[in-house]
């Protein structure tokens, strides 16, 4: 696989990623968050709703395996062919009337969208939800630049209101409940019933009215997309609030942020993708409002229509051979929801906007295993295989985990100048088990163990950072008193 894409070499430099790495190891950052009991409460039920919903409704379809099967397979081909989608894609959204930007990173993605903006003379902008705008950290470079991005998402809003971050791909404020909602909207909306309560429909009508004024008045909207369909160059956004149909048709100028591992091949694609994705993030048979927008057309939506189409390292991970098929995910959040230690944790604790099991693979892919805390990402799992039995397009996360934490391994060894513990006890262990005589004369140190076990038969601290950190929270029984060998030998049967 080359590591050039469209003409862009394909590097390692952690700079202008915007939100992709780490800013702190995961079990420094998972530790703090576990101390936050109401987030663990928040979490545990959400979580669990969505699960169950999801559930029920992929009981309802015989053929749901053979979907992901069909998913699976349209992004690998996807994938492999991806240089030449992304020209199709370009030549048909240009033909339609369309302009098309390329960006390499999160700072030139940032830079073209705000010189966008200017161009239109406005100096505020209503978006749509989108993970590609919160990798790249667009609002905060909006807001340097004297430009308001205003989210026009129920959960964005919260989170943007509360000066606070996402911490789900699907959810972003999974992390409060109702209470705390009504708390954020009381003290930062201007025009806000002073008598509000946590009633939902009353929050979801507070929010309403907060935007109303901003949907009708905006020049400009930015988007993400969910798809894009090389053989027509359209576009495609799925929502549950309409919001974002408000966002794609009202103003003049409409900016689409999205990375180049959306591109499928054609509109008869969406016909598995529209039938796999509503029921694996929200747990419904279909989604409320799909926006599908090809072009400009005289009279009816923008006037000016733009993509900016971002690699911010995904060339890096599309070359790496065991994990490029991260790039398959479709951004459901299935796999946080049955996540055990998402649920315990939350998504601040990864550090990066991708957070859980994907979150896990695809931020070290796309920055490179030693940008920052990425490091730790990879451990951040317990491989329990849920993650994969969920993923709707068949993402297997726990072998990509097991890769890269290989990778961490040999990039520590290559940093190291001298062997680490964990090095010495393999090569003890290499050197015990390669020999008979070796493994036998070891195994006359038994009755040492046995010994320092006590009277309770079990080792509750071991020295050294390893071992002492291994039974600082757990024991380890006794050893036996005689190997296998011996006992098979004084049996008779040697």
């Amino acid at each position: 696989m080359s590591t050039t894409f469209m003409g862009m070499p394909a590097v390692r430099d952690t700079a202008g990623h915007g939100n992709l790495h780490a800013s702190e190891p995961f079990p420094q950052a998972a530790t703090r968050e576990l101390g936050n009991a109401q987030l663990r409460s928040n979490l545990r039920h959400a979580t669990h709703t969505i699960r169950d919903k999801r559930l029920k409704v992929v009981g309802e379809l015989d053929d749901w395996e053979a979907l992901r099967d069909a998913g699976a397979a349209t992004k690998n081909a996807a994938m492999a062919n991806l240089p030449a989608l992304l020209e199709e894609f370009e030549k048909n959204f240009t033909a339609r009337g369309g302009v098309v930007h390329w960006a390499r990173d999160a700072e030139e993605a940032n830079r073209i969208v705000t010189d966008l903006v200017r161009q239109t003379g406005s100096d505020e902008v209503v978006k749509v939800k989108s993970m590609a705008t919160q990798e790249i950290g667009l609002n905060e470079h909006l807001e340097s630049e004297g430009i308001a991005a205003f989210e026009t998402d129920l959960a964005e809003l919260i989170v943007q209101l509360g000066e606070d971050k996402p911490s789900h791909i699907l959810v972003p404020a999974i992390h409060k409940n109702r209470t705390e909602v009504k708390d954020i909207f009381l003290r930062q909306m201007p025009q806000v019933d002073p008598d509000l309560t946590d009633n939902p429909p009353e929050l979801a009508m507070a929010a309403r009215a907060h935007l109303r004024k901003k949907f009708l008045s905006a020049q400009v909207a930015i988007s993400g997309a969910n798809f894009a369909l090389a053989d027509t160059g359209t576009l495609g956004v799925v929502e549950s609030e309409g919001n974002g149909r408000m966002c794609l048709t009202l103003p003049d100028t409409l900016i689409t942020v999205m990375g180049i591992e959306k591109v499928l091949p054609t509109a008869q694609d969406l016909e598995v993708f529209m039938q796999l994705l509503p029921r694996s993030s929200t747990g419904e048979r279909m989604n409320p409002y799909t926006s599908v927008w090809t072009g400009v057309t005289e009279g009816d939506g923008p006037k000016n229509m733009h993509i900016v189409l971002i690699d911010n390292g995904r060339t890096n991970a599309l070359a790496d051979q065991y994990g490029r098929t991260a790039l398959n995910c479709i951004r459901c959040s299935a796999c946080m929801n049955v996540c055990p230690v998402y649920e315990r944790t939350g998504g601040h604790a990864y550090g990066s906007t991708y957070p859980g099991p994907i979150g896990a693979i695809l931020s070290p892919l796309m920055t490179g295993i030693e940008a920052e805390d990425n490091g730790s990402l990879p451990y951040a799992s317990s491989l329990c295989g849920a993650c994969y039995d969920a993923c709707p397009v068949k993402i297997n996360i726990p072998d990509i985990l097991v890769h890269l934490r290989g990778e961490d391994v040999a990039a520590q060894h290559q940093q190291r100048k001298l062997p680490s513990e964990m090095d010495l006890l393999m090569k003890g262990a290499e050197i015990a088990l390669s020999s008979g005589k070796v493994l036998n004369l070891m195994e006359k140190a038994l009755p040492v163990g046995r010994l320092a076990a006590g009277r309770q038969k079990k080792i509750k601290k071991l020295p050294g950072k390893l071992a002492g950190a291994w039974t600082s929270s757990r024991d380890i029984p006794a050893p036996p008193a005689q190997s296998f060998r011996d006992w098979w030998k004084k049996e008779g049967r040697g």
